[in-house]
């Protein structure tokens, strides 16, 4: 009888629930020792020692340990069966939980140096998002004689750093809620930082654009992942004022911008040249200054923990918990009170409804694996751009979606029509100081000056020598130039129309054959001809371009200070809708804007009544949506006020100098327009962030 249960127990074996195969073994990864012939073993008396055979198991009754370890598998494999919809259902209750659990433990915390910390090192990001706005203005009345740039190539160049801002804000936007808030802003920046520095030594305007456009598209996700970050480690009570805040870095990094490009590029010889080809002027080393304030957040944030909200979100809880406690210890040890314990023990964390797929070193070649990982990584972005359309989110989104649009349009619009309108005024200050000769005759005379803003009309030069000299703004119509001699001789918007040119020499000018309208040329000689480019440029005020630009910067500052300290009392809505109906009404006072003191003072007050409509928007696009949808949607709302402000610069700088009526109607309009809807979105200044 022994024998035979023996080969029984051999044979079969009873195994959570199934008949296992023979010689399968009861422990998983190991093999059964082999029994032995003497063996004995008895159905009644328990199990023998070698072969561990539970006492009924050929009655079919599981061993303890294999029920303690089902119980165990239960809920996940359970998991498995359930339906996608519970689950979320499941995953929703349990984030709303954590919120109020979070927000506790945040005040808990307290609000001290470890904010002030991150505070300054996040307005360092964003400060290098308002740097790089202004830098290409800044460039182009340098950058375009070094690399010889047309209209359409200028405007091109300014364009295509908010196309890489719009498209870095939507892609980084959404990558925060997957990898990380800190690891997504030292991408950001370090692609902003390694390409702005690149820029500054590229000769050539294609390399040039596309440093700047991946530079764009690297600061662009800066301004999502930044709010997204600091508003996660605040408190309710603190959240709408310290974010407002923050926003005074991007007025600092005008300012910033402004205040270097009045410093360094008007010494044009602070730079050096290597042969006639590789020229490095005052304006590269400015590129250079601007890309400092990136450089230092980047470093500074090598320093600063993850958003421990964002690491419950995923279910990593000890290391969310140990950042919340170095929160906690950090400003109690400031506050003189290193005694204080962090009370919090455990942390509720969402259910994981999202699989992760580990691909395993021995799986393909190296880029098939990172192939799968970022292909798998840009559908879960994709997955949150759409959940912010769900019936959930869609009229919010919606509703931002407009108010967004509408603020950049009009915004920056207008940023770019107030100096264009300004130049076009001064333009027309010149003109009116045009200087008329008809019918001089000028003979043996020797031109060593410069000539400025004249019109000769029916003149006769004969035997005239023009050497050294420099015409600017100066055409010649229907005039005699007889054995005439020019050399050395540079201009600028300088047309002879119509004329008679005989036996003149030009020696080392810039007098190209596009210069010559309708003349008759006859015996006349070109020698050596000026190298370089053959277009003329227009001379700009460097220094009132400064001017404005840092006047408008330095304007928002009042508003800056009001919207931080009314933010929390008076709510976003209110604030929002407010500032664009004020700013609405500014814009209908540039009718009377007819000189440049008059213009660039409506710049500034517009630029201070905008301001907290910027920063109400950014306080509630934050606190509408939770927090592994919150970057993404910041992301997509962001990329598309930068679609509203190309739309803007294209259509309002068009207008210059035919009408000021369709801009200022269209900005007002759009700010009424959005002012009137942002009513209507829901109040969050109550409530938790989720």
């Amino acid at each position: 009888g022994g024998r035979e249960a023996n080969q029984v127990s051999d044979d079969y074996r009873y195994q959570d629930g199934n008949y296992d195969a023979p010689n399968a073994g009861y422990y998983r990864g190991g093999d059964e020792p082999a029994q032995e012939e003497d063996a004995q073993s008895d159905v009644t008396e328990g199990h023998d020692e070698d072969d561990e055979v539970y006492e009924g198991e050929y009655q079919g009754i599981p061993h303890p340990d294999d029920i303690k370890e089902k119980q165990k598998r239960a809920p996940a494999m359970a998991d498995e069966y359930r339906d996608r919809a519970d689950l979320m259902a499941e995953r929703m209750e349990d984030e709303e939980q954590l919120a109020h659990q979070y927000e506790n433990i945040i005040e808990e915390c307290g609000h001290g140096r470890f904010q002030w910390t991150l505070f300054f090192v996040l307005g360092l990001a964003l400060m290098a998002d308002g740097v790089e706005v202004f830098v290409v203005g800044f460039v182009l009345p340098s950058a375009e004689k070094d690399m010889c740039l047309s209209s359409s190539n200028k405007g091109m160049l300014g364009l295509i750093v908010y196309l890489g801002m719009m498209v870095g804000a939507v892609l980084l936007g959404g990558l925060a809620d997957k990898l990380g808030r800190k690891q997504c802003l030292i991408i950001s920046l370090a692609i902003n930082a390694a390409f702005a520095f690149l820029s500054s030594f590229v000769q050539g305007y294609g390399f040039f654009l596309f440093c700047r456009l991946i530079s764009g598209l690297g600061i662009g996700g800066t301004l999502p992942i930044v709010f997204a970050y600091f508003s996660e480690f605040l408190s309710r009570e603190k959240r709408g004022e310290h974010l407002s805040w923050l926003c005074m870095f991007w007025m600092i990094g005008g300012i910033y911008a402004s205040a270097m490009a009045w410093s360094i590029i008007p010494h044009y010889g602070w730079g050096f040249s290597m042969g006639t080809k590789y020229h490095f002027h005052s304006w590269r080393v400015f590129v250079l200054v601007c890309s400092l304030p990136c450089i230092a957040s980047l470093v500074a944030l090598k320093f600063m923990p993850e958003s421990p909200r964002f690491l419950l979100e995923i279910g990593k809880h000890d290391e969310a918990w140990m950042i919340l406690k170095q929160v906690h210890d950090t400003n109690m040890r400031a506050k003189g009170e290193p005694e204080r314990v962090f009370t919090v023990s455990y942390i509720k964390t969402p259910k994981q409804v999202d699989e992760f797929i580990e691909i395993q070193s021995s799986t393909g070649t190296w880029y098939q694996r990172w192939l799968v990982r970022i292909t798998t990584t840009l559908k879960q972005v994709w997955d949150n751009v759409l959940y912010c359309l769900t019936a959930q989110y869609r009229m919010n989104t919606l509703m931002l979606a407009v108010v967004w649009f509408t603020m950049a349009l009009s915004y920056y619009g207008l940023i770019v029509w107030f100096p264009d309108m300004i130049r076009y005024l001064q333009d027309e200050a010149y003109d009116s100081r045009v200087k008329i000769f008809d019918e001089e005759e000028v003979s043996h005379f020797t031109f060593n000056f410069t000539l400025e803003n004249q019109i000769h009309r029916n003149g006769e030069y004969r035997n005239d020598k023009f050497i050294g000299m420099k015409f600017k703004e100066v055409k010649f119509e229907d005039s005699l130039f007889e054995d005439c001699y020019f050399e050395d001789v540079t201009s600028s918007e300088t047309f002879f129309e119509n004329c008679t040119i005989i036996s003149t020499v030009f020696y080392n000018t810039d007098l190209y054959e596009h210069k010559f309208i309708n003349c008759r040329l006859i015996n006349s000689t070109f020698m050596k001809e000026k190298e370089g480019c053959h277009i003329d440029f227009e001379e700009d005020n460097d220094f009132l371009i400064y001017l404005v630009s840092f006047l408008g910067s330095l304007s928002v500052l009042p508003g800056n200070i009001i919207s931080a300290l009314l933010m929390d009392k008076i709510g976003r809505i209110k604030m929002i809708g407010g500032s664009m109906l004020i700013s609405a009404v500014c814009c209908f006072f540039l009718f009377f804007g007819n000189s440049e003191s008059a213009m660039i003072g409506w710049q500034c007050l517009f630029c201070g009544a905008s301001i907290a409509a910027w920063n109400a928007l950014d306080v509630i696009t934050v606190e509408l949506y939770p927090t592994d949808k919150r970057a993404t949607a910041f992301g997509i709302l962001n990329g598309l006020c930068k679609f509203g402000a190309i739309l803007g610069n294209s259509i309002f700088s068009s207008f210059v100098g035919i009408t000021k009526v369709v801009p200022i109607l269209l900005a007002s309009s759009a700010l009424v327009g959005g002012g009137l809807l942002a009513l209507r979105l829901p109040e969050t200044r109550e409530q938790v962030l989720m």
